[in-house]
């Protein structure tokens, strides 16, 4: 069974979501910085990045990241 082709900003957002968990949030947009030197929408990115999370969730998972460091 073939798997559908991935979009654009399907793919945009693995890599984002990858970034984030192997170099953390902060690093992860300086990553991002050197890469693209061009205007950015970050609202967007993190709208996305955090689709259908609570804000619990989300600073549950930074606090647990930040206890890891």
């Amino acid at each position: 069974m073939l798997k559908h082709a991935k979009t654009e900003n399907e793919v945009k957002l693995e890599g984002i979501v990858a970034l984030n968990k192997s170099l953390g949030p902060a690093d992860a947009m300086r990553f991002l910085t050197y890469l693209h030197r061009e205007a950015t929408d970050y609202v967007k990115v993190s709208r996305d990045l955090y689709k259908g999370q609570s804000l619990d969730e989300i600073f549950q998972r930074a606090k647990t990241a930040a206890s890891h460091r």
